[in-house]
């Protein structure tokens, strides 16, 4: 099934959903839940807060399906859009709980797929770049994991956060900037927090 087909089909779901259908609206939640749950989970670090947010979000289709748009961006652009509407709402009344170790059931799932194989050096990596992520200040974090996880283009990101296209861009330049030197820290043994990531911002923004 090419992508468009499954928009389409997706964009229909929405509709029944709008007029009552029940299995309709089961249906999308099989299908979207994960995408729902996986760019949650990268962008809060706590699996349970991430679990809570699905459900906000599903509760938050149910009262808007009759004001979605078909065609505009898309059913899973609109769903993380929902997501990061409710995270940052989140960030506001709750204090985020560390990044879960890696090997524990918290942290394998914050992974797209699961890894059968166990290959240590993959996983580490991994680990690494979501703890990166989740240092990252919010509105770059977002892009990173639209656009670099998620791999939806500038603007089905753009219209997924209600915000230009030109604002996508700069922010996924900045945020993969503070990214890479987040990851270089972190090679080299220094531990990186969400302070010194802002000051790799200031830095930037003075030297521009």
């Amino acid at each position: 099934m090419t992508d468009m087909a499954s928009s389409t089909q997706q964009d229909d779901l929405v509709a029944r959903i709008a007029s009552g259908d029940r299995d309709a609206f089961a249906r999308l939640y099989r299908e979207c839940r994960p995408d729902v749950f996986r760019f949650a989970l990268h962008m809060c670090g706590a699996a349970t807060v991430a679990e809570d947010v699905v459900q906000d979000v599903f509760l938050a289709v149910i009262e808007s399906a009759a004001r979605y748009q078909p065609g505009r961006s898309g059913v899973k652009p609109w769903l993380l859009g929902i997501a990061s509407n409710h995270l940052r709402r989140w960030r506001h009344a709750r204090v985020f709980v560390p990044l879960p170790e890696e090997g524990s059931r918290d942290g394998r799932k914050i992974t797209a797929e699961p890894d059968p194989v166990g290959e240590l050096t993959r996983r580490q990596r991994e680990a690494a770049l979501s703890r990166a992520i989740l240092e990252l200040p919010i509105r770059y974090r977002e892009v990173v994991v639209l656009c670099d996880i998620e791999e939806l283009s500038y603007e089905t990101a753009a219209a997924g956060l209600g915000c230009a296209i030109g604002t996508v861009r700069s922010r996924l330049h900045r945020g993969r900037a503070l990214l890479g030197r987040a990851l270089s820290a972190m090679k080299d043994g220094v531990t990186c927090r969400a302070p010194a990531a802002d000051t790799l911002l200031k830095k930037q923004e003075q030297t521009r």
